[in-house]
């Protein structure tokens, strides 16, 4: 071994430990500056905005925003704002307006239009991540949440990292050469967190419908959302044994499965033993602990979980998602209302065209029947004018509400709408059946 980063990284970091605002002032005017998914550096951006009337043609390219300085409301003249992929609150009120527009592009493909096709849209120029300290040989864990970041860090010409001690390091591409990074700023000792959103009410049904499709041995995916993560916590793998993991996301509870050996991964197809996924769910420190250097866990960036031919591969993949709403041909919306940009497809289509490749492979969308105390169906003749479609209907495989499970794929039209007038809330059926009617 003759590599002169593992003797010198000590120094090497020591000289660029930095004050936020001196780690800003490598900011140029007309640079686009990345805010990877899961990035948290709220002190780099608000020592960034500090400088909003010294730049100018700043793009910020972000995705799932957790933090605003300023740029989202109104914003300032020197910054344009673009959202990638997935949207949060915290810009949705600038989108409304107009003022932020929005990305759309698939997490497995993300950089082949810069790869393949001789640059992107949005290039590169800074990128902001947040990284453990360095360990003995000098290599920085992105810690639960990987994602992006590291691509984005090799493509920026000007990487900040803000650091934060309490970052576990786990197994996988999940780290960072203290020599690739450009300068690091104190994070503090525990990393902000959003906070959590008043959840309505868990239908119990549907986890229980969860656990009579997911088998023994099956390898599951769980996206993000109010009603898929708490499916493991409501006993939707209860008494099963064996399953694996391989997910773009972790969800609350599937540690504590891995504890207690219901995820053991043994039967996977790609990567046996190994939960795989590019973001973990960790909230307490006894999790994060369980986490840290447990060869269980394997985090890769989001191009990699998120490939098509990948997720195909697993045999008896059973992919599980959200959706806001789902209309009488089956096509899923899960991510605008009306043409309102509310979240983002993330890499809900990725899953669920592999998992309906996967050799008996299953894909399933739950969602509540109904919303504003079951006044609004979410079992719709059709969707409003404008609703982006996030899984076309010929995808559409299991879909599930606390009334029932609506088995789709390879159906008639006619036969999709009964089956998911059969599953929608009661008080809204006759209305159905009657939209149903004029179209049939």
């Amino acid at each position: 071994m003759n590599d002169s980063r593992y003797a010198s990284w000590p120094e090497d970091y020591a000289s660029k430990l930095m004050e936020p605002a001196d780690a800003a002032a490598l900011v140029r005017p007309g640079d686009t500056i990345v805010i990877p998914i899961g990035s948290i550096t709220p002190n780099l951006c608000h020592a960034i905005w500090d400088r909003r009337d010294e730049l100018s043609d700043i793009d910020i390219l972000s995705c799932a925003p957790f933090v605003d300085p300023g740029w989202y409301e109104p914003g300032h003249a020197a910054f344009r704002t673009h959202v990638e992929l997935f949207n949060t609150a915290i810009a949705r009120q600038s989108m409304l307006r107009g003022e932020t527009d929005f990305v759309s592009v698939p997490f497995s493909r993300r950089f082949k239009p810069e790869d393949e096709r001789g640059g992107g849209v949005f290039g590169c120029d800074v990128a902001l991540i947040g990284v453990s300290p360095p360990d003995r040989f000098g290599f920085c864990s992105f810690g639960t949440s990987l994602w992006n970041k590291l691509s984005y860090a090799q493509r920026a010409r000007t990487v900040l990292a803000e650091v934060f001690p309490g970052y576990p390091q786990t197994g996988g591409t999940n780290r960072i050469h203290v020599s690739e990074i450009d300068a690091f700023v104190d994070g503090g000792e525990t990393a902000p967190t959003r906070l959590p959103r008043e959840a309505a009410p868990f239908p119990k049904a549907i986890a229980g419908y969860i656990n009579e499709i997911v088998k023994h041995g099956d390898t599951i995916q769980i996206g993000t959302g109010m009603m898929t993560l708490r499916l493991a916590n409501n006993g939707a793998f209860d008494g099963l044994v064996d399953l694996g993991v391989h997910s773009e996301v972790s969800t609350p509870g599937l540690n504590d499965l891995v504890y207690t050996g219901v995820i053991t991964g043994s039967r996977k197809s790609r990567h046996p033993g190994k939960f795989v996924a590019t973001a973990l769910s960790a909230t307490t420190p006894e999790e994060i602990e369980f986490i840290h250097e447990n060869p269980v866990y394997e985090v890769h960036e989001v191009h990699y979980t998120n490939d098509i031919q990948l997720i195909a591969a697993h045999d008896n993949m059973v992919a599980i998602n959200n959706a806001m709403t789902v209309d009488l041909t089956g096509q899923i919306a899960a991510e605008s209302i009306g043409a309102d940009m509310w979240s983002g497809p993330g890499g809900q289509l990725e899953f669920v065209i592999g998992a309906t490749l996967a050799k008996n492979g299953r894909s399933v969308t739950i969602l509540p029947a109904a919303a504003k105390e079951d006044s609004v169906s979410r079992i719709v003749a059709q969707h409003p004018p404008g609703t982006v479609v996030t899984v076309p209907r010929q995808f559409a495989d299991y879909v599930v509400t606390e009334f029932g499970v609506a088995s789709l794929f390879g159906k008639s039209d006619r036969q999709r709408a009964r089956e998911l007038i059969h599953i929608a809330h009661p008080d809204h059926r006759a209305d159905l059946e009657r939209a149903f009617a004029r179209t049939d």
